[in-house]
């Protein structure tokens, strides 16, 4: 037998707190003796009793030691809290491959195997407020130049286009639907952001079927001219969209002169948005239904540029022309 497990001692007492139970010591025993045997006889009886009550008790703690240990170390190793995933870098997870990506190499209009022009709204005029035209294969309002995609916006009327609706600036809304759309993986877009009071420039994804809200939108970044440096990330779902979108912001005052990778790491858990692999916003897949969290089905990929409406606000008619340039966008997943 263990001894660390025994109770027993060499004096054939037994432990019990801070004293000792001694076998022929009735009062500890509740055994009232009148013949020397028989008085033996029962302490023995009840001293095993006891034993078997001290290794029952000791066991039983042991297993629960042992099932509390267990739950934390699962927990240790369940997910993430959302304040460890805001503070680890965000990088490209290891084993994860490029799936589609667009390095902008060649001159002219974008190229037609991977975007198309979303222009369905222009007569009736776009959601929010808008006031732009979306142009169709126009290289005023976007080509690749230089290695870079340039989305431009300007003031001009197009009145002489079929689907004019009395806009008075001009711009383009590349998109990636029928030709690429994905569920999960890591995203890199590489841009410089236009500024300009009245500007609000995009970098976004829509559900597939394009169900709003409840397919859920997810804006990778968005910036509008009247808090230049201010960039943020948003989700849009059928528990809180518009207004009461969930999203954060963070300060990048180059916003608008330099280059910058904006990314975001969707999983079945989370997704993290981060600006050059630091993140800014964590949103969690509460397991509380699609209301919540309708992220496990395709999205395709946005770029745009809007003019004025109820987020850019009133628009300075002396920016104009202004430009987002993209240098790349690249779509990474985990193997299958």
């Amino acid at each position: 037998m263990n001894k660390a497990t025994d109770p027993s001692r060499s004096d054939g007492t037994f432990p019990l707190g801070n004293r000792s139970i001694d076998p022929g010591a009735a009062p500890y025993l509740n055994v009232s003796c009148t013949a020397h045997t028989a008085c033996w006889d029962r302490a023995i009886r009840s001293v095993a009793a006891t034993v078997a009550t001290w290794r029952r008790c000791t066991t039983a703690a042991l297993g629960l030691g042992w099932a509390l240990g267990s739950a934390a170390a699962a927990a240790a190793s369940g997910p993430a809290s959302p304040d460890a995933l805001m503070k680890e870098p965000l990088r490209l997870p290891a084993g994860y491959q490029l799936v589609w990506s667009d390095e902008f190499s060649t001159d002219g209009l974008p190229d037609a195997t991977k975007w198309v022009y979303d222009t369905g709204m222009n007569k009736q005029g776009w959601h929010n407020a808008e006031l732009q035209y979306y142009s169709d294969a126009r290289p005023e309002n976007s080509v690749v130049r230089d290695g870079k995609l340039l989305i431009t916006a300007r003031k001009e009327d197009l009145s002489a286009r079929a689907d004019w609706g009395g806009q008075k600036y001009s711009s383009a809304r590349l998109i990636t639907r029928g030709k690429g759309d994905w569920t999960y993986g890591f995203y890199e877009i590489r841009a410089k952001l236009p500024c300009g009071l009245g500007t609000w420039p995009a970098i976004w994804m829509l559900n597939t079927p394009v169900e709003w809200p409840a397919g859920g939108e997810i804006d990778i970044v968005e910036h509008i001219g009247r808090e230049p440096g201010h960039v943020f990330s948003t989700l849009h779902t059928a528990a809180g969209h518009g207004a009461h979108g969930t999203g954060n912001g963070t300060q990048v005052p180059d916003a608008c002169t330099a280059f910058h990778d904006y990314q975001l790491h969707w999983t079945p858990d989370h997704m993290r948005f981060g600006i050059d692999g630091k993140v800014h916003h964590v949103y969690r897949n509460a397991r509380q239904g699609t209301a919540q969290w309708p992220f496990d089905a395709p999205e395709f990929l946005i770029l745009n540029i809007a003019i004025g409406g109820h987020l850019g606000g009133p628009v300075d008619d002396a920016i104009f022309p202004v430009q987002m340039e993209v240098d790349h966008v690249r779509v990474y997943q985990a193997p299958r």
